[in-house]
């Protein structure tokens, strides 16, 4: 809900910005800690257009809330619209769009590239979105995440710690990823699994369904864990293997083959 100032300064704006200016609207947002921002509607001064010729801002279009200059580079086509938001120390820069009913963007968090953020996804701590990176639905990054290549992280999915996801990987769901861990390749992540620590999921790899991968494994290739399995240990999940059915691999155990809770010793070998 937006409201017309009574009275109040506007944010000061460079002589040499002629990508947008502030209106008079504006609304009150306040974080968890209490921490209150005063955000104002922005309104494009000149038509944005990207790179490949995509219009992102006609003259006069209404854009959405920012707290001050810094918060939107105005000597890139990067544009806030819709009711999105961005305060604190956030910036968006190049030609990344952050869009929707609901997108947050602040504290420190960077989007740059030709990112997208839509929807009602928040950005947030020192977190990083960038190159072809798409952020929707509720999905969260924060913390020192960074999402780039053209990675996608949707849902609910939350991606948090110093998590890296890359390449054309996907995070979806209810999934969380967090730690030191890493996803990419077109790894897809989804189901309500957790990735975390320093695990690594590569290649075609899925987790998914409740599956829990931590420690230092890596489940990679066509490899697939799903159904309440665990992962943990330096345990390394390739080829075509599949674990499921709350099975367990650790402790550098090897598998190429299928696991289930009833074989997972037996089918399991060291490198």
């Amino acid at each position: 809900m937006t409201e017309k100032t009574m009275n109040r300064e506007l944010p000061k704006i460079s002589e040499d910005n002629k990508k947008y200016k502030f209106t008079d609207d504006y609304i009150t947002v306040e974080k968890i800690n209490g921490e209150t921002h005063t955000l104002y509607r922005i309104r494009a001064t000149k038509d944005i257009i990207s790179e490949s010729g995509e219009v992102i801002a006609r003259k006069g279009d209404l854009g959405g809330f920012i707290e001050k200059e810094s918060n939107l580079d105005y000597l890139s086509n990067a544009w806030v619209s819709g009711n999105a938001i961005v305060f604190g120390d956030a910036r968006v820069s190049g030609h990344a769009v952050v869009t929707g009913n609901d997108a947050w963007v602040f504290d420190h968090a960077q989007v740059s590239g030709h990112a997208r953020v839509s929807g009602r996804a928040t950005i947030s701590g020192h977190a990083q979105v960038s190159g072809h990176a798409r952020v929707s639905g509720y999905a969260g990054v924060a913390g020192n995440a960074k999402v780039y290549d053209y990675a996608i992280v949707s849902g609910r999915a939350v991606v948090g710690g110093r998590a890296t996801i890359f390449g054309d990987a996907e995070v979806f769901g209810e999934a969380f990823v967090a730690g030191y861990a890493k996803v990419f390749g077109y790894a897809m992540v989804f189901g309500n699994a957790w990735v975390y620590e320093y695990a690594g999921v590569a290649g075609n790899a899925k987790v998914y369904n409740y599956a829990i991968v931590s420690g230092h494994a890596r489940v990679s290739g066509e490899a697939e864990v799903f159904d309440k399995a665990k992962v943990s240990g330096y345990a390394v999940v390739a080829g075509n293997a599949m674990v499921f059915g709350h099975a367990e691999v650790s402790n550098g155990k090897w598998t190429d083959g299928h696991i289930t809770e009833e074989n997972c010793v037996k089918k399991a070998k060291r490198p």
